[in-house]
């Protein structure tokens, strides 16, 4: 059983057990006062569909979101770093302007990178030691103020 087990109710646990494990390729690693995101894919697509997953399961634990609602983003930028910081960014206003959605998947279309979507409050995205790596596996590092 994972830390956050302990605390979640029945009905949490209950739409746990229903769903198949989020298949998470992310991870987070200390930053003095925030966290940093780590996430990897096969594709940089991927990449970015999981470094948005671990946006929200820093929030809260994605496995026990129940899916009511699928709801499509847009994000654009100049570059792939201005890219990644308006899909965060989108998200975010997303998970505060709509009622707390919450996904419980993402998934990035490759033709413009237009988005669909299947505990603690992150204040804002940051530029700092933002990195997209594409090289055999991509990888991405962001910085979330919290």
């Amino acid at each position: 059983m994972g830390d956050r087990d302990y605390n979640l109710t029945a009905e949490q646990r209950a739409t746990k057990a229903k769903y198949p494990p989020v298949n998470k390729k992310y991870e987070y690693l200390d930053h003095t006062a925030d966290v940093q995101l780590h996430s990897w894919g096969g594709t940089l697509e991927e990449a970015f569909e999981q470094v948005a997953m671990s946006m929200f399961d820093y929030m809260t634990d994605i496995e026990t979101v129940h899916p009511t609602d699928t709801l499509e983003v847009k994000a654009e930028g100049d570059d792939m770093m201005s890219l990644l910081f308006h899909f965060l960014n989108e998200w975010l206003y997303r998970f505060s302007a709509d009622m707390y959605f919450i996904p419980r998947e993402v998934k990035v279309s490759s033709n413009n990178f237009a988005l669909i979507l299947q505990g603690t409050e992150v204040k804002a995205i940051t530029y700092s030691a933002m990195q997209i790596h594409e090289t055999e596996t991509a990888e991405i590092f962001v910085i979330i103020d919290i």
